[in-house]
């Protein structure tokens, strides 16, 4: 093989593999999943089907969670005025943590007519991991105030997970998965890992770098190498 193919093999195999790392890079599994409530209102038992979805986004050493319902649910038999109802949930943990994190949101910034499926606004929370791995989160129960009464909706038909995170616990310790958070804190322990996905990218990124300078090392002693065959003739 030429000195020039030599190279431009070695260049090329270290670009491939910096690209390779970079799409290893982890992200978060989300879903719009159905779930069908049974809710138990003051006049009874109604059920609604709503398509949910939950996003989480990195924030500090949690991430803030987001909780959407892309169709109303349960109803009133009177009008409920600007204001008047007030929504609540909680999100079912799984995977490497358990548990559940409560979000909530708005009252509604409208009036609601009389049975009319009552839109839920987003509802948002913290969530501040525990343990490390691989963590789902499950829509869980709903709780709607209004008038002085409360609707408590249930899921029945055992939903699937909406969203899946990849995360390292805040303290460090390890969750299921056996795996434990790198230790990035100062000397004086104050300041806690940084986790999630951005994070995950620029360290990947930065073994992608190394892999890099480890074929431009290799191109530069083959030129000096060759340099010096040349030399001695």
């Amino acid at each position: 093989m030429s000195y020039q193919k030599r190279t431009a093999a070695l260049a090329s195999v270290a670009a491939l593999a910096g690209s390779a790392v970079f799409m290893a890079a982890p992200a978060a599994e989300a879903s719009v999943v159905n779930v069908n409530y049974k809710c138990q209102t003051p006049i009874g038992v109604k059920t609604a089907v709503s398509p949910i979805d939950i996003k989480g986004v990195k924030s500090g050493s949690g991430y803030k969670l987001t909780m959407s319902w892309q169709k109303g649910v349960s109803s009133s038999p009177v009008e409920l005025g600007k204001g008047a109802m007030s929504p609540s949930a909680t999100i079912k943990l799984g995977g490497a943590d358990s548990g559940t994190v409560s979000v909530s949101g708005p009252a509604n910034q409208a009036a609601i007519p009389a049975n009319t499926p009552i839109k839920i606004n987003d509802l948002t929370g913290t969530y501040t991991p525990k343990a490390t791995g691989k963590v789902t989160f499950t829509a869980a129960v709903l709780t709607i105030k209004a008038l002085g009464t409360t609707t408590t909706c249930t899921p029945t038909n055992s939903p699937g997970p909406s969203l899946t995170l990849d995360v390292t616990s805040a303290s460090g310790s390890s969750g299921s998965s056996g795996s434990t958070g790198s230790d990035t804190g100062t000397d004086s322990g104050g300041t806690l890992p940084k986790t999630g996905p951005d994070d995950s990218v620029i360290a990947l990124g930065t073994l992608g770098g190394t892999v890099l300078l480890t074929g431009a090392a290799g191109t530069l002693w083959l030129t000096r190498r060759n340099q010096t065959a040349r030399a001695r003739r």
